[in-house]
């Protein structure tokens, strides 16, 4: 767990960087100085690449140990578990392990700064977290990337400089210690070796080989080295061939101490010897360690608890400390208050806002499904026998839920504007309660259903509205024909745009912004020209072209030295005598002022039933808005608020999910 809580750090906290400052052993040590045999004595596993003098630790591996019923090791974020008692199963984890150091190698480099997290558990095994780092080297070789000695220094340093981080010095006891590179590197970033424990490998080849055995000795009481430690131990990591188990080596070890002519001249105590007792004073080091530091990152974590709440008394001094449950019903009593200003909205506001939404709905049902089909019929009656069938099939079918389905959205888009609104206005309080009113605001959108037996009156009410098609004064045509008149221009300027887009490019643009038309877009150009011919020839041409018109046009076309597809010609003609029929409405209209009395008078084959139609869906509008206006304000408005009310009374009485909103985590640093 404690490993975990490390690499979760390590990917997480970039502000302030607590991994840094959290223990775990690190090793260092000169190449081939019997390091990684340290490492695999104290796990008791040969888990590691092998090779003879040459660098086979190429990036950090952090090793937590653990106690289980198995000698067991998993890399982390696998699920692949090594039997560390079978031979071949620890074969296939070096070739493992030496696989992901060679990953983790880019573009060429010697060495990798990314580590390797493995967890190895086993019977009797200590409780720590382990690094092991790549040998620190005296020379560059032939084969390695430039500044590696350098980037191997600071690699160490690195994991080194870490307060709590306890130094596992290893230094090879079969080579003169003056060639030893490590002790100063250590000594630079533990002077007082208060985090420091000495580790003097191959003494059984230092026994034999060295003439004066009082130098062992004075390493082992850390005369020798200027470094200082918290303890020295001597241990023998192996015999020479690479094959030996663990249990073997231990052994080998047991055996040589046993009979060791250093130990019994004295050069070392019984305490100070053996791979045992090493992992047994790391481990109690270890956790003394963590011990100390979760202490000290505990006081600052106080520290910075008072430091903000100094800053928050001292910033908003004229406000009332409150606690968690305070806030909390603070947050309640300001939602509440939000949806009662929506009875604040005057009854005219959102009339108007309900008559702007639905039209904006209903009208390209309205005026190019209805309208413009019916236009092209050549008497009064007729068109206004194809209206009364469309609007009365638009009616029963989808008119009612449509403007339901409006009138729940202008609701709540009202609603969200009052909270967001109110919440810029109020700034001491806006980030603590918005995330709370937004829960609260999409559970309710979710929750909330119009009033069942609303859309059926609301059918009833637009039946009798659209019926009646009496223009009762003069008024009321004349706000018909201005209705209309708006409506009219505003699809013109809709069909010349799609018509624009259609021939590309004018010739100003062509000629300022350096534009070129496509070859379709050309061939639309000379469509049109020709297709505007047919329309001055007979202004009131039907909406389709017959099939000589259009093979004539395209013949014309032909001889203009413009080959024009049948397709493209009805397309510019589908756009094209849109713009002509709107342009022509909009002059009828205006025509129709003076038709109110006297219908013989309008110049148009409808004579103004248009205009009628205009006026029956204004009225079907205003009477639509005002009922739609009175569900809200009456019933609907009143049933959000009891659906707030009782979110909140759930949310206040289950524990688990009033902690979970968004509103708690803002409230903690004032708690």
């Amino acid at each position: 767990m404690y490993a975990d809580v490390l690499d979760t750090l390590s990917h997480n906290d970039t502000s302030y960087k607590i991994q840094d400052h959290l223990p775990r052993v690190v090793v260092v040590g000169d190449q081939s100085a019997g390091k990684t045999s340290v490492l695999e004595m104290l796990i008791r596993a040969r888990i590691f690449p092998r090779g003879h003098g040459e660098m086979m630790t190429r990036s950090p591996v952090q090793v937590t140990l653990g106690e289980g019923s198995r000698h067991t090791a998993q890399f982390k974020g696998t699920d692949r578990v090594y039997d560390l008692s079978s031979e071949a199963q620890l074969y296939e984890l070096r070739k493992d392990v030496e696989r992901r150091m060679r990953k983790n190698l880019k573009d060429g480099e010697t060495i990798s700064s990314e580590v390797i997290s493995l967890t190895v558990k086993g019977p009797g095994l200590h409780r720590m977290v382990l690094v092991d780092l790549p040998g620190i080297i005296s020379t560059e070789t032939s084969g390695m990337k430039p500044r590696t000695k350098e980037k191997l220094t600071e690699m160490c340093s690195k994991f080194m400089k870490n307060p709590n981080a306890i130094i596992l010095c290893i230094q090879d006891g079969s080579i003169d210690a003056e060639r030893s590179n490590v002790t100063n590197i250590v000594q630079a970033h533990d002077p007082k070796g208060k985090r420091t424990i000495f580790v003097l490998t191959k003494v059984d080849l230092a026994e034999q080989n060295m003439a004066n055995p009082s130098r062992v000795k004075k390493i082992l009481e850390g005369k020798l080295f200027p470094m200082k430690a918290l303890g020295y131990y001597a241990v023998v990591t192996g015999r020479g061939p690479q094959d030996d188990t663990v249990e073997s080596i231990g052994a080998y070890e047991e055996d040589f101490f046993s009979r060791s002519k250093l130990f019994r001249s004295g050069a070392f105590r019984a305490s100070q010897m053996s791979t045992s007792n090493l992992s047994l004073a790391v481990s109690e080091c270890f956790w003394k360690m963590v011990k100390d530091s979760v202490e000290q990152q505990a006081d600052n974590f106080r520290a910075m608890r008072y430091n903000l709440e100094a800053e928050w008394r001292n910033t908003f001094a004229g406000i009332r400390e409150m606690d968690r449950n305070d806030l909390y019903e603070k947050a309640k009593d300001e939602i509440l208050d939000d949806i009662a200003c929506l009875h604040k909205i005057t009854p005219l506001e959102w009339e108007s806002l309900l008559q702007d939404a639905i039209w904006e709905k209903i009208s390209p049902t309205i005026v190019d499904d209805i309208y413009l089909n019916a236009a092209e019929c050549d008497n009064a009656s007729n068109f206004n026998t194809k209206v009364d069938i469309a609007l009365k099939d638009w009616t029963d079918d989808l008119l009612p839920q449509i403007s339901i389905d409006v009138g729940w959205h202008t609701l709540f888009k009202q609603l969200e504007t009052i909270i967001f609104s109110k919440a810029n206005k109020d700034k001491d309080t806006a980030d603590l309660f918005l995330p709370l009113k937004k829960d609260i605001l999409n559970e309710i959108e979710k929750q909330h259903k119009w009033q069942t037996n609303a859309q059926k009156r609301l059918s009833v009410i637009q039946k009798n509205a659209l019926e009646d098609t009496a223009v009762t004064n003069k008024m009321q045509w004349d706000n018909s024909i201005a209705f209309m008149e708006r409506i009219l221009n505003e699809r013109i300027r809709t069909a010349k745009t799609d018509l624009d887009k259609c021939i590309g490019p004018s010739w100003s643009e062509r000629w300022m912004g350096w534009k070129t038309r496509t070859p379709i877009e050309s061939q639309s150009v000379a469509a049109k020209n020709e297709l505007e011919r047919l329309l001055i020839a007979n202004e009131f041409h039907p909406k389709e072209l017959e099939t000589d018109e259009l093979t004539t046009v395209r013949k014309n076309l032909q001889t203009q030295g413009v080959d024009v597809p049948y397709e493209i010609i009805c397309n510019v003609w589908s756009k094209l005598y849109k713009l002509s029929f709107l342009k022509r409405s909009l002059a009828c209209a205006q025509q129709c002022r003076k038709a109110y009395y006297h219908r013989s008078v309008a110049c148009n084959a409808v004579e103004c039933n248009d205009v009628v139609l205009f006026w029956r869906a204004t009225r079907m509008l205003e009477i639509t808005s005002n009922a739609i206006r009175l569900q809200i304000m009456n019933t609907e408005a009143q049933r959000i608020e009891k659906e707030v009310k009782q979110y909140l009374e759930n949310l206040s009485h289950d524990e688990k999910k009033e902690k979970s909103t968004d509103c708690d985590s803002a409230l903690i640093p004032l708690l």
